[in-house]
């Protein structure tokens, strides 16, 4: 398959599987980066250029935020993000999105027009 339309499907649903992540429990982008491709049996291994600009667009649009983390000992300050309320109505309207999508592609497919 080209990279660029397996590149476009992916697209779609990063803001959803990212704001899901967060829902869970507070993360920092590496270790959104490490579950996702854990979760997805490596089919979602984002680099750092595709996951921080949809951070940045969720924060600006409200529906997650970010912190900064007071290091202990030998730890090191990282900012982590957490799912807002506004992001958490979000995640839920685009699960029920998704579910719609996938029945309609699915019905889509599985057509066969010799019947």
């Amino acid at each position: 398959m080209e990279a660029k339309y397996e590149r476009q499907l992916k697209k779609g649903i990063l803001d959803m599987l990212v704001l899901k992540l967060l829902s869970e429990q507070k993360m920092y982008g590496y270790q959104m980066i490490q579950e996702l491709s854990k979760r997805s049996h490596q089919m979602f291994v984002l680099k750092e250029g595709t996951l921080y600009p949809i951070l940045y667009r969720l924060e600006n649009d409200g529906y997650v935020e970010s912190v900064w983390n007071l290091p202990k000992e030998k730890e090191i300050a990282r900012k982590y993000y957490v799912i807002t309320y506004q992001g958490k109505e979000l995640l839920e309207e685009l699960k029920e999105l998704w579910k719609l999508y996938a029945i309609a592609v699915n019905e889509i497919l599985e057509v066969d027009q010799n019947d």
